[in-house]
């Protein structure tokens, strides 16, 4: 049986793989196991399909089930080197007692995730296992489509009652990771999945030292939807971080976009939403985002319970309902003894509690609504533009192709406009990095209402996705990882000895080279020399 290491599907001797147009002759990328590599007599290692600073994810095959799984390796980069062609890590001494460590860690937190793999959110766990002095887990492969997707299928967000169904077994599995001493921490947008039947995984497991700074691990952080103090180093990360993150995918579900990146909002706090956004949510449910998205800890929501607690029914208006409840219960019960005349008093009662149930819902939109500093229309009171030729008033600005940090400069502390950024992965083939690309509304709009600032949306470009490989030959390590850091690549090396290059100094890509095309994100192999090998002269014997 002949496999494609891109799909595992059957293939014979195809040269090309008629599933998925992989080709038979491409190699895998060293330190990665080459494909075909065999684990445990039974599980067939084909293509990488995304690394952290922890493990790297391969599509794989076992042999025992004829089953496609997910085959995940601690790979923790920096700490390990692995011969071309070998599957054994080889470890220095200098790094033999943190990787044992690690990988001890690595092994036990897996062992716990795999305790909830009845959990319907849970990707199941199927095999734990230690091998080429490493460790492995196997997971199960599901036809599953990304969070992403599958909001874009749904004009960009979901209802509340939609995301309430969906979320609410999130809830419950993260506060059984936590009760058995360990959490996820990275709960995001990127690291959920959903079923066919329209059901959440939940994916993107690894310790937490991979999931804050200050580690022997290089950390993996979504942006947006790490809190705070994620990006200290060494915190000690808990219930409070794992709300934070929670909170943030569910804003992202329920508004189309992230929120501001955590150290930009340690300077300013405030959590962007649309005026439209906050009238179709609940009240309470834009309460509970404002609470699990608060910066300072202290004034976060502080357990499960409570999160749960503040995404239902708000206690204020479910307490006076309770009251209804019971005096319409007591009216009844005097229903025979009292006359006539009394019933219009009865009615008055009830009615001015059904008031106050009104009047307290409207006044917990005002305040919320306020507090996201959204009163008034989402277009600062603009009317037709259809007449904007005719329009003599002051008009909105165009900020299209500015550079985003100098028109944050601009309208920092203006009174012209309430600004709203979005802060989705926006690719833009024409449009800069960290540029402009799109506003709302147009430049040119009249600005009628002279007492309310105009809401903007600004997006933001994240460049063209497809990156030009720069040239780094002969530069040193810390100039050509700058140089592809700016290209918007992530960078692993592989040492060798070299004459032409002096030790420090970078040969070339391996597998690649300069001006090469690659997605931005992905990851590429730099050559790095040790100089020129070392020669060992033997004494000459009289």
């Amino acid at each position: 049986m002949s496999l494609c290491m891109g799909c595992m599907q059957e293939i014979g001797d195809q040269p090309v793989c008629p599933e998925c147009g992989f080709k038979a002759t491409e190699k895998q990328p060293e330190p990665f196991l080459g494909f075909n590599t065999i684990l445990k007599n039974r599980y067939i290692v084909g293509r990488g399909i995304d690394t952290n600073g922890e493990s790297t994810r391969y599509l794989g095959y076992d042999k025992v089930t004829y089953k496609t799984v997910i085959i995940r390796e601690f790979l923790p980069i920096g700490l390990f080197d692995r011969a071309a062609g070998e599957t054994d890590l080889v470890v220095g001494y200098n790094n033999e007692t943190v990787f044992k460590n690690l990988k001890e860690n690595f092994i036990s937190y897996y062992k716990i995730v795999q305790e909830l793999n009845e959990m319907s959110v849970m990707i199941e766990i199927l095999d734990i296992f230690e091998e080429n002095n490493t460790a492995y887990v196997v997971e199960e492969n599901l036809d599953l489509v990304t969070f992403d997707e599958f909001l874009k299928r749904s004009n960009g967000q979901l209802e509340w009652e939609t995301a309430r169904v969906l979320f609410m077994p999130v809830i419950s599995a993260l506060e059984s990771l936590h009760k058995r001493g360990v959490g996820h921490y990275a709960v995001s947008p990127s690291n959920i999945l959903v079923t066919k039947d329209g059901k959440l995984k939940l994916t993107g497991f690894s310790t937490s030292m991979e999931r804050k700074r200050g580690t022997p691990l290089k950390s993996q952080l979504y942006s947006g939807c790490a809190a705070p103090e994620q990006y200290e180093k060494n915190f000690t990360l808990d219930v409070l971080t794992e709300i934070y993150g929670f909170t943030a995918t569910l804003f992202h579900t329920l508004t189309g976009h992230v929120p501001a990146n955590a150290n930009e909002r340690l300077k300013d706090s405030s959590l962007l939403m649309s005026t439209s956004t906050v009238k179709r949510l609940p009240p309470h449910v834009v309460t509970a985002l404002a609470n699990g998205l608060q910066v300072n800890r202290k004034d976060r929501i502080s357990d499960f319970d409570e999160l749960r607690s503040q995404l239902s029914v708000a206690p204020t208006a479910q307490a006076i309902q309770e009251e209804i409840s019971k005096t319409a219960s007591l009216a009844d019960l005097g229903n025979q003894e009292e006359d006539q005349d009394k019933k219009p008093a009865k009615i008055t009662l009830i009615s001015a509690i059904i008031s106050l149930v009104v009047f307290a819902a409207l006044g917990v939109t005002l305040i919320v609504t306020d507090c996201f500093g959204l009163l008034g229309d989402s277009t600062g009171g603009i009317k037709d533009t259809s007449s904007t030729a005719a329009w003599s008033g002051p008009t909105v600005d165009n900020f299209v192709g500015m550079k985003y940090s100098s028109v944050k400069k601009q309208l920092n502390g203006s009174d012209k406009y309430e600004v709203n950024i979005t802060y989705e992965d926006v690719f833009n083939d024409k449009v800069a990095e960290g540029y402009i690309c799109e506003q709302i509304p147009p430049a040119g709009t009249p600005i009628t209402s002279k007492d309310e600032a105009v809401n903007i949306v600004l997006t933001i470009s994240k460049g063209a996705k497809m990156r030009t490989l720069p040239d780094i030959s002969g530069k040193n390590i810390k100039s050509a990882a700058d140089l592809l850091s700016e290209a918007g690549v992530l960078v692993m090396q592989e040492a060798e000895y070299n004459t032409k290059y002096p030790d420090g100094t970078v040969i070339d890509y391996k597998s690649l080279k300069s001006g090469d095309q690659i997605e931005y994100g992905k990851t590429v192999v730099i050559r790095v020399s040790m100089g020129e090998e070392p020669t060992t002269v033997g004494k000459v014997n009289n």
